[in-house]
């Protein structure tokens, strides 16, 4: 994507420059002076770009021209904090029964290449959205600001064990990269990368992390909980590390005081999705998250959907600012999190005090070993019609699959998912399928994880 000035539905930030390098830096400084505007600026910023958004979408969305007619709202409309909150919320089903009246007819060209990312988030929901370059452009922009706030240091080598398709990255070597991806490159060299699926045991985790001595360790919080259980056992450290960035699932004060005291390193995180890209950036001074407010609006809301206030805890709406290709206009992501208060470095952005967010479990095999427990999802809906998911390990070798589908499945079917499964999960487990109507049921925290391991710890 090339920007010789600005692009027609982008009002804010400015996209300027030729070249990646040239967009990104222009982007950096308009956040470095956004991020600290008074806070009725930033939101007149975000409403006058959401608008945009909005427009496009009475325009040219066949779903929001239904629905957003019904509210009474048509394309042009003035748009201000009230009149957001009367626009229906958008939820996960909405994007399942919606399908393909949920992308745009006419996605601006000079937003770049049009992706698709699919996503279960941490509900068992999949959902397919489509971005442009427009919004990896931007989702490139917070990578660097992530760095550049916590000062890390490009030259040291940067380890990640996340979720991958099968054949990435496998154990025991990984793969190794000679930077650390397209936004740190676009800026300057930086120092080697390595990646290992996060299908990996926690011991061969362990082992490629000593090999490869990282200056920084990004993966999952739930998976670092197992490295660090396993390097307490084995009282090691790694040398030369940094810090640890986690991404994907909520971080308790517990793990990072056990990230602390294990492997004497902090814990900087970010909150994201699929879906809408970087929401949220923990503060380096604070602790505190502060929303990325030049790429999305995030609404706190109470059971009655009214603002939520400094210190109290309700659940995420957020608004895309940019994606004319599939619009997020009040998505409810379904996670909670506390409003914060005035942060101690200065930066006015909206705060976050703690994400409430879900987190999924470790799948024990029956030799004892535990790993992610990646299911298979992407492949579900080319199967069977299958709304929502669980998996309930109930003993080393058994695992309850929860489902919600649009009818009964046949045996054939039913077959074809459990392989796979258990191809996923890279274990031969006895699957026992239990069906349900509407939703599956939360816990009675509300909460709801994909993966449940019933097992009681040794």
């Amino acid at each position: 994507m090339s920007a010789p000035g600005t692009l027609a539905g982008v009002a804010w930030p400015r996209i300027a420059g030729q070249t990646r390098r040239e967009q990104l830096l222009a982007l950096l400084q308009q956040f470095a002076e956004a991020e600290r505007w008074p806070a009725g600026l930033l939101q007149q910023h975000q409403l006058r770009q959401l608008a945009l958004t909005v427009a496009h979408a009475c325009r040219t969305v066949p779903f929001y021209q239904q629905r957003f007619g019904a509210a009474g709202y048509r394309a042009g409309d003035a748009l201000t904090p009230e009149r957001l909150r009367d626009l229906p919320l958008l939820t996960r089903r909405d994007i399942q029964d919606a399908g393909a009246a949920l992308r745009s007819s006419a996605i601006p060209p000079q937003f770049g290449a049009v992706h698709e990312n699919r996503t279960s988030g941490a509900t068992g929901q999949p959902v397919q959205v489509t971005r442009t370059a427009l919004d990896a452009l931007i989702w490139q922009a917070n990578t660097l600001r992530d760095h550049r706030w916590h000062r890390r240091d490009p030259s040291l080598k940067l380890a990640a064990i996340r979720a991958l398709p099968p054949g990435d990255a496998d154990p025991p070597l990984g793969v190794t990269a000679a930077g650390w991806g397209a936004a740190s490159e676009a800026l300057g060299p930086t120092g080697p990368a390595a990646l290992l699926t996060l299908n990996a045991d926690v011991a061969v985790q362990a082992a490629w992390l000593r090999r490869h001595a990282p200056g920084y360790l990004l993966t999952y919080p739930s998976n670092l909980a197992a490295l660090l259980a396993h390097f307490a056992r084995a009282g090691e450290r790694l040398p030369g590390l940094r810090a640890v960035l986690t991404v994907g699932e909520t971080v308790s004060a517990a793990l990072r005081a056990a990230c602390g005291e294990t492997l004497g390193v902090g814990i900087e995180d970010v909150y994201s999705s699929q879906e809408l890209g970087y929401i949220a950036l923990q503060c380096p001074v604070s602790g505190q998250y502060h929303v990325m407010a030049e790429s999305v609006l995030v609404e706190v809301l109470d059971a009655e959907g009214r603002p939520c206030a400094p210190g109290e805890t309700g659940r995420l709406v957020i608004s895309s600012l940019h994606n004319h290709a599939t619009p997020l206009i009040r998505y409810e992501l379904r996670d909670h999190a506390e409003v914060g208060g005035p942060c101690a470095c200065g930066r006015t952005l909206p705060t976050l005090a703690r994400i409430a967010g879900r987190s999924r479990n470790m799948v024990r095999l029956p030799d004892g070993s535990m790993h992610w427990p990646m299911v298979g999802f992407h492949r579900f809906r080319e199967i069977a019609p299958v709304r929502q998911y669980q998996m309930v390990q109930r003993a080393p070798d058994a695992i309850e699959v929860r489902l919600a589908c649009d009818r009964a499945l046949g045996a054939v079917e039913e077959a074809q998912l459990g392989e796979v499964i258990r191809n996923a999960l890279g274990h031969p487990f006895r699957l026992d399928f239990a069906y349900f109507e509407g939703e599956l049921p939360r816990a009675p925290n509300g909460k709801f994880e994909e993966f449940v391991c019933a097992i009681p710890a040794d």
